[in-house]
């Protein structure tokens, strides 16, 4: 199964991964600049380390997020969360098209909510393959 996660991750990172990672990593500079918004800039940071590597990896709620993260994730959603899913969404529809980038375009569309909110969520390792959450 680690083999197979490892395929995936490499055929992921070439044709999406650098991608979408490189708007997360833009997203998370910008929210550095403006010094207020450091914690977005510390999740966008997880989550382009999560987009360039998905698999055998997930997202799960954090224990403990509450109101705040959900303030967040509204003014986050409100300047950067959704042009990244509207990236996520575009760049799911080409793989879409072929064969073999099937999993990846659903990978992609998986991948919206969590551009939509960031705050509040965590990525763990997991043992299930692709197609199991």
């Amino acid at each position: 199964m680690k083999l197979f996660n490892l395929l995936l991750n490499i055929i992921w990172l070439v044709f999406c991964g650098i991608w979408m990672a490189i708007g997360y990593l833009i997203a998370a500079l910008i929210c550095f600049v403006l010094i207020i918004t450091i914690p977005f800039g510390i999740a966008s940071l997880r989550i382009a380390g999560f987009v360039i590597w998905p698999f055998g990896r997930t997202t799960v709620d954090r224990p403990g997020a509450g109101a705040g993260s959900f303030i967040g994730n509204v003014i986050w959603v409100i300047f950067a969360g959704w042009w990244l899913a509207l990236a996520h969404l575009v760049t799911s529809i080409p793989l879409f098209l072929s064969i073999i980038g099937i999993p990846f375009g659903w990978a992609n569309l998986k991948l919206i909510p969590l551009s939509l909110m960031p705050l509040g969520q965590e990525v763990v390792s997991t043992d299930q393959g692709f197609g199991s959450r």
